[in-house]
């Protein structure tokens, strides 16, 4: 996207979460208009109040997504916020276009989905921004986030869990990793971040997890890349996880002051390589 000219209007996908909303924010504060399409429900209302307008569709509504695209004279779309897989085994109602798309696909994981659905935008004239060209501030920079730094051990924990991460990631399997004691006790699937600290923490025996989350090796930043915020901390502190490792650079932190603050009172480290 060397030498992109952004367009005033601009389209955002948005899933769940806060990070759809920071988006829409910043982008209406530098002068851009933003039309949104809601996948989640979650985020809807704060939404609303940096959008032009904000429709509601699901995932499997290919043909409507794209009717509303071309009569809004969308150019330029940026996707962010969590979409979960699972919707494609919980038989959501799928429109001819999905159906359609789906036949078509060897594979399911996460690259060739999104690949494919670019591919559709494309199709229609429409390009895929980077998902950070409004949000480069909110990336996390390296260094020890938190008022303790990572033991001796818990750092050959890191390192082992960020080498595993990063060939999950590359299999485009997951992109976090729980360990303990320099043994695996989870590697995100299907389920998604939270749960796979949740199961790891379980394993763990809810005491001294680690997790680790990184990009994949060959990063497509028009989709996945990865993201935490104060809900990450939460559900580790919950289950027992007492370190988080980033990849610098390259992962979005939301609302760094406020996870940083809850990360320093209940003595969870904070640290990006």
């Amino acid at each position: 996207m060397t030498n992109l000219v952004l367009e005033h209007k601009q389209c955002l996908i948005a899933g769940d979460g806060e990070l759809p909303v920071m988006m829409a924010k910043s982008a209406m504060q530098n002068g851009f208009e933003i039309v949104c399409i809601s996948l989640s429900g979650d985020n809807f209302c704060e939404l609303k109040k940096y959008c032009s307008k904000v429709v509601s569709y699901g995932p499997g509504q290919v043909d409507s997504i794209k009717k509303f695209l071309v009569e809004e004279g969308i150019k330029q779309l940026t996707f962010l916020g969590k979409v979960s897989k699972t919707m494609l085994v919980k038989r959501p109602r799928f429109e001819k276009g999905a159906i359609e798309l789906l036949k078509q696909m060897k594979k399911l994981n996460d690259d060739a989905i999104m690949l494919k659905i670019i591919e559709q935008m494309e199709q229609i004239g429409i390009t895929i921004l980077d998902q950070t060209i409004f949000i480069k501030n909110l990336m996390v920079q390296k260094g020890v986030l938190t008022k303790t730094a990572p033991t001796d051990a818990q750092n050959q924990d890191i390192d082992y869990g960020f080498k595993i991460a990063k060939q999950m990631g590359g299999l485009d399997i997951g992109q976090s990793v729980v360990m303990k004691d320099r043994m695996i006790m989870a590697i995100e699937a299907i389920e998604g971040t939270d749960r796979c600290i949740k199961r790891g923490c379980k394993l763990a025996r809810k005491k001294n997890a680690i997790v680790v989350k990184v990009s994949k090796p060959a990063q497509d930043k028009r989709f996945d890349i990865p993201a935490v915020g104060l809900r990450t901390i939460k559900t580790m502190k919950r289950y027992g996880a007492n370190v988080l490792a980033l990849e610098s650079s390259e992962t979005i932190i939301v609302n760094q002051e406020k996870m940083v603050d809850y990360a320093n009172k209940h003595n969870i480290v904070i640290v990006a390589l």
